[in-house]
């Protein structure tokens, strides 16, 4: 087997085949989600909540997902890993070398951080140096307190093409992918037609080039509140390794996301 890469990510929008992606945190897991099909995993900040019990990813530091990368590449070696900078280690472009810089030696292929066109500066020095960059837009959870709640975003005219602005603006600095979080069906089926890069969606219904989902929203396992995009694979499955398998090919299919996991 060969290592995933980016231009095959762009290989499969070109050829409209849908990806799937699952967060992972551990070796094990990232192993078993390898050998299930899954070829692109994040290594996210939402372990501030589903393996920490906070009740938002702004406590987590870019030790602690540092850590989580390093594990997540000896369970997956062939993967292509994303690593979350987390809040407030990338405000300045200075600060973001840095911490892009421990993330890549702890074995991220690419960074992944949340914002729009003020990221454009600092996308386009990363890449520069050599450090490959997901853009993160709709609803970035670092932006909890400025959103007040967990949100879904670009529901009017006037926050849709700021949003795509956003994209466009991010890709042209650099930006190699870009995750669409909770925005209706219409505004990301417009972002994935006019981007020319890869896009993955997680609560942007199915038009996207990619899905990805929390591990724990996947498997079912996830306490509180459930979102309304997340579906528990692992109860229509019932173990695991079929979950995954299941979730891989659903999003290959276009069966999910569908409808009921879609905003409007």
């Amino acid at each position: 087997m060969k290592a995933t890469t980016l231009s095959q990510l762009r290989q499969w929008k070109q050829d409209n085949h849908k990806f799937a992606t699952l967060t992972a945190y551990d070796s094990s897991f990232a192993q078993l989600f390898a050998e299930q099909g899954v070829n692109v995993m994040l290594v996210g900040d939402s372990l501030g909540m589903v393996m920490q019990g906070n009740d938002s990813t702004l406590p987590v530091t870019i030790e602690e997902i540092a850590y989580h990368t390093r594990c997540v590449r000896r369970g997956a070696p062939l993967a292509l890993l994303l690593a979350d900078l987390p809040f407030m280690t990338y405000a300045t472009p200075e600060q973001a070398f840095a911490s892009a810089a421990v993330l890549m030696r702890a074995g991220a292929n690419m960074v992944k951080l949340e914002g729009g066109s003020w990221l454009c500066d600092t996308v386009r020095m990363l890449t520069e140096r050599a450090v490959p960059v997901c853009g993160h837009l709709g609803l970035t959870p670092q932006s909890v307190n400025i959103f007040g709640g967990y949100k879904v975003q670009g529901r009017d005219e006037v926050a849709a093409n700021l949003l795509v602005n956003d994209a466009l603006a991010l890709e042209e600095a650099g930006a190699q992918l870009l995750v669409l979080e909770c925005v209706p069906v219409d505004l990301a089926r417009r972002v994935t037609e006019e981007l020319s890069i890869p896009v993955i969606g997680i609560g942007a219904g199915n038009v996207t080039d990619g899905q990805i989902l929390v591990m724990q929203d996947a498997l079912g396992i996830t306490s509180g509140h459930t979102a309304k995009f997340v579906k528990d694979f692992l109860s229509e499955a019932g173990d695991i390794r079929s979950a995954v398998r299941l979730y891989v090919d659903q999003v290959a299919q276009g069966i999910y996301p569908g409808e009921e996991h879609s905003f409007k």
